[in-house]
């Protein structure tokens, strides 16, 4: 008993409540970024922002005590660290992330959940973003509305509210006609896209390698990162080992990307995809979500024609 108070003891108590937290972290990752990708309206970024919310879960972490509520302690980070994105991107574009939800009328005609569901990331993004984190906590995690209160730090009153005024918004806008443009790309990023996968689906690794800039960045989400075209090389070796992912060039949420396919189901559903910076032609940044496949839930998929 008299360990508990030295400092061996608080440091294997302190040990063992990061390690619980480490289990429901992965536990909860595929969970955080459902929510977080249609916060920000994008897969891409709702991973960037799960990753600062990780990170601010590990320093924030109790030393001794353990956590009534991991699970709803957990969420509010991750509700907090997307709202500070969106404060951020709002500074960038100087624009507002957030509407007074006194200009919403305050309708009646509720949405289903099963609409909600199925809502796209970036419908979602036309909500003011108390209306739009009630409803995906709501409708799409199955959270009850105490739960949302406690995440959102907000009263009963003030949350359901949100959650029809939500609910009405996604109906009105599901009607609407869909009028975005499909993205393009320059000619000669696309060109570079298209040698990339020409590449890697035969296999021509040798080719890959020598497109990486010395200071090159490789990140295997949610698994582990590298730096230097050294290391980097090794990413390719890994992939040589591997069965033959076919991959196709297109745009995950609008961005240029590398669309992964199973190689023993070719006609089944995209599987996981991958992000290139390029700079002066060769490639700086790789960012490969082979380890983190549920990030593609929800992303918009759109296939680049040869």
């Amino acid at each position: 008993m008299a360990d508990d108070v030295t400092g061996n003891g608080t440091g294997a108590v302190r040990q063992t409540a990061l390690q619980a937290l480490e289990r429901l972290a992965v536990e909860m990752r595929p969970l955080l970024h459902r929510y977080c990708a249609r916060m920000t309206g994008s897969v891409i970024d709702g991973e960037d922002v799960v990753q600062d919310a990780l990170l601010k879960a590990f320093e924030a972490a109790p030393r001794t005590e353990p956590l009534d509520n991991p699970e709803g302690w957990l969420f509010r980070i991750a509700h907090n660290a997307a709202l500070d994105f969106l404060r951020r991107r709002a500074r960038t574009n100087a624009a507002h992330a957030d509407d007074d939800l006194d200009m919403i009328p305050a309708l009646t005609s509720p949405v289903t959940e099963r609409e909600s569901v199925t809502a796209s990331l970036g419908t979602f993004m036309r909500l003011p973003v108390t209306q739009r984190s009630a409803v995906i906590l709501r409708d799409v995690l199955g959270y009850s509305v105490d739960e949302v209160c406690n995440i959102m730090c907000g009263s009963v009153a003030a949350t359901k509210g949100a959650l029809q005024r939500g609910r009405v918004r996604l109906r009105e806008l599901a009607a609407e006609p869909d009028e975005v443009s499909p993205p393009e790309l320059e000619a000669g990023e696309r060109a570079r896209l298209m040698h990339y996968v020409e590449r890697f689906n035969a296999r021509d690794f040798e080719s890959l390698r020598d497109m990486l800039a010395d200071d090159v960045r490789l990140e295997m989400v949610n698994r582990t990162r590298r730096a230097g075209r050294r290391d980097v090389s090794e990413y390719f070796h890994r992939y040589a080992e591997t069965s033959p992912w076919h991959c196709v060039p297109g745009f995950v949420d609008r961005r240029p990307a590398i669309i992964m396919f199973d190689p023993q189901d070719p006609s089944g559903p995209p599987r996981y995809f991958v992000l290139l910076d390029w700079e002066n032609g060769n490639i700086v940044n790789i960012r490969d979500f082979l380890f983190a496949t549920y990030a593609i839930e929800g992303a918009e998929l759109i296939t680049l024609d040869r």
